[in-house]
């Protein structure tokens, strides 16, 4: 059994067996189960990129060929 204890701010330090146990790093993020019982499950938050897909859409902002001519001009002439 590893144990810690919480600082006022809130914060614990993980023990280096668990943090071993659990192949965590500076920065890693955790997720916190409240069970039923009372009692709190800790798990490594990951994110697999593939669930990611489709996630973000990129902004497509139409432009027609003579708007770009027009705006071409418009820089060429210095106004």
């Amino acid at each position: 059994m590893a144990s810690s204890t919480l600082t006022t701010k809130g914060q614990v330090t993980i023990p280096k067996e668990v943090r071993d146990s659990l192949g965590l790093r500076t920065g890693d993020r955790l997720f916190f189960h409240l069970e039923g019982d009372g009692s709190v499950r800790v798990t490594p938050e990951s994110i697999d990129l593939l669930e990611l897909g489709g996630a973000l859409r990129p902004r497509v902002r139409g432009i027609t060929l003579e708007a770009m001519k027009t705006a071409i001009r418009k820089g060429a002439s210095g106004r």
